[in-house]
């Protein structure tokens, strides 16, 4: 298996192939040379990645290698730690999110996000869903309505908790939960969903029912996901970019990645090397 010397440029490398990725679909976001420290601590370096749409793309890695660090920039979260300082780009629909006049509650109205752990409100099932519609000005009670079956359908949630929406969200399993904040996300109609290791906190049936409703969102929605668990980036994704101390180690198709690796980092993490 060919391991990367010295004299390879894994930046070159890793733009090549975001670029042959892309050739025949959209581009929904693009990072170029995004670099981020944490006050001295580099945390990112030279991030190139173009990401398509109506894809799943995971992030796989060790921990403390940067993957929530890079999907917190793409809704810049990020920035609500203050000694965050970031270069370089980061193209949403070839708009740079970083550029002052790109307003956050625009980006966070397009770009959704799912948490490792649940958080639902606490509220009914009911007012979870219908929270964001109502912020954006959503008053009518029959649209409202609408979509909130809507949302929990979207998320295969609906024929579970239909007879009991007036219900504190709590009173729901982890797995319920973590569906009924995927339906708190649908509700506002992104355009593309983060997933930051959420199903980490489920047991292995609530974990089924999620990745299965990923492979379901993918046609609607571009999905983003970071995970620890390597045997659900090879079932879910269609891309898989390895990240390691901060780098982009290899970004290509999820089963070259998992069958033919062109770096040796990548074989060594993959295979329980190390990580």
């Amino acid at each position: 298996m060919p391991v990367m010397t010295e004299k390879t440029n894994p930046n070159t490398k890793i733009a090549n192939v975001s670029q042959k990725a892309t050739e025949n679909k959209k581009v929904v976001y693009n990072t170029k040379d995004l670099n981020l420290w944490y006050g001295e601590g580099h945390a990112l370096k030279n991030i190139n990645l173009a990401i398509n749409e109506n894809e799943v793309t995971a992030i796989i890695g060790p921990s403390g290698c940067g993957k929530s660090t890079y999907i917190k920039t793409l809704n810049r979260m990020v920035e609500l730690v203050p000694s965050v300082r970031i270069s370089g780009e980061i193209l949403y629909r070839e708009r740079n999110i970083l550029d002052k006049s790109f307003k956050v509650e625009d980006l966070r109205t397009s770009v959704g996000m799912v948490f490792q752990k649940p958080n639902p409100f606490p509220k009914s099932i009911y007012e979870n869903v219908a929270y964001g519609p109502k912020i954006h000005g959503i008053r009518d009670k029959k649209i409202l309505d609408e979509i909130v079956e809507k949302s929990l359908r979207g998320a295969a949630i609906w024929d579970e908790v239909k007879d009991r929406l007036n219900q504190n969200a709590y009173g729901l399993s982890g797995g319920q939960q973590q569906r009924l904040c995927i339906a708190r996300c649908l509700a506002i109609e992104p355009d593309v969903i983060l997933m930051d290791e959420p199903t980490s906190a489920l047991d292995p049936i609530s974990t089924l029912k999620v990745e299965e409703l990923v492979q379901e969102l993918k046609e609607e929605f571009s999905i983003i996901i970071v995970t620890h668990n390597m045997q659900q980036a090879a079932r879910i994704s269609d891309k898989t970019a390895f990240f390691l101390n901060g780098e982009v180690i290899e970004f290509a198709e999820t089963d070259k990645i998992f069958s033919t690796p062109s770096d040796k980092r990548t074989e060594d993490y993959i295979t329980g090397r190390f990580g």
